[in-house]
């Protein structure tokens, strides 16, 4: 797979390559993989939100509100 990147970005990879002492391609599959495993757990988390607020687990605004005066009177 070849990418191609306007010069500007090109520049600003290489120069953030060469600070991590990596080569621009070997720092931009780490950038990629990082992005992808990331990614992966956002959606598992936000699943497991959407879940939660199907089965009505959760809190309203005025008991968080409660919750945190809570937290600061005791």
């Amino acid at each position: 797979m070849e990418v191609h990147f306007p010069p500007e970005l090109q520049t600003k990879l290489n120069r953030a390559a060469a600070e991590n002492s990596s080569d621009t391609g070997g720092y931009v599959q780490q950038l990629v993989e990082h992005y992808l495993d990331h990614d992966v757990w956002f959606r598992q988390k936000v699943k497991i939100g959407l879940d939660q607020l199907d089965r009505g687990e959760y809190l309203t605004h005025d008991e968080v509100g409660e919750r945190i005066e809570q937290m600061f009177c005791s």
